[in-house]
């Protein structure tokens, strides 16, 4: 936790704030944090500064905030992702969160086992508990949002045409003709499939919405690396 997050019912009071939980053990057990110190801290969907800790006990740290800074801007990035494995899932949510992608889309595919999307990660409250670790590895405060399509055909023809407008529309399949760029200085799409990738079929139909196949190479990656390394390929993240 290299900032603390902290949402809208964490305040008593303007620029007073309580931690509990998880964010007090961490100042416990990993920072050794006393009474006087000051930690990273920064409002959801806010500003970043500093929490003086005006009181630490075995039950709550008060906080004295002061919020000063902005958070560092997002990725100019809409990702499509087929829906991992449950056990990678979170990972990659945190991932993402980390990296600065605001705006996630998780969709269906022939190669996604029904039984992923039973996942406790998918409900409201572990989505936010993923993206808030990433948030706070990566001292963000900007809560991305997460869109879930279980049905891939009205997806790619009734909504992914307007989520390109305007921007690169890239998927990324391994094989094909062309090299995933690097460097980019517009806004783009990416769509990663499952593991074992999209069908004929599913890339067939993102490239016909506008998305151009792209590959990293002969190597084929597991999508919880997939995704790190497509992602700082095509942005330098130290640029946004």
């Amino acid at each position: 936790m290299n900032l603390a997050l902290l949402f809208d019912d964490d305040f008593r009071s303007p620029g007073r704030a309580v931690l509990s939980g998880r964010r007090l053990a961490h100042l416990h057990s990993v920072l050794k944090a006393a009474e006087g110190d000051r930690i990273p801290v920064g409002q959801v969907n806010g500003r970043i500064g500093e929490g003086h800790i005006l009181r630490l006990d075995d039950r709550e740290a008060e906080l004295a905030v002061t919020l000063d800074s902005p958070p560092p801007p997002p990725l100019p990035l809409t990702l499509i992702l087929a829906m991992p494995r449950p056990k990678m899932f979170r990972r990659v949510l945190q991932t993402c969160a980390s990296l600065g992608v605001k705006d996630i889309w998780l969709i269906n595919a022939y190669k996604v086992e029904k039984s992923f999307w039973q996942t406790p990660w998918l409900t409201e409250e572990h989505l936010r508990e993923n993206l808030t670790l990433g948030l706070e590895q990566a001292r963000d405060t900007a809560l991305p949002a997460v869109h879930v399509r279980k049905l891939f055909k009205p997806f790619v023809e009734d909504e992914l045409p307007g989520l390109l407008a305007g921007k690169r529309g890239l998927v990324a399949h391994p094989g094909t003709a062309t090299r995933c760029p690097a460097g980019l200085d517009e806004p783009a799409v990416l769509c990663i499939g499952p593991e074992g990738g999209f069908t004929p079929y599913e890339v067939t139909k993102l490239a016909e919405a506008g998305c151009e196949q792209v590959h990293l190479g002969s190597r084929i990656l597991r999508v919880e690396t997939a995704v790190p390394v497509l992602i700082s390929r095509l942005y330098d993240s130290c640029n946004f």
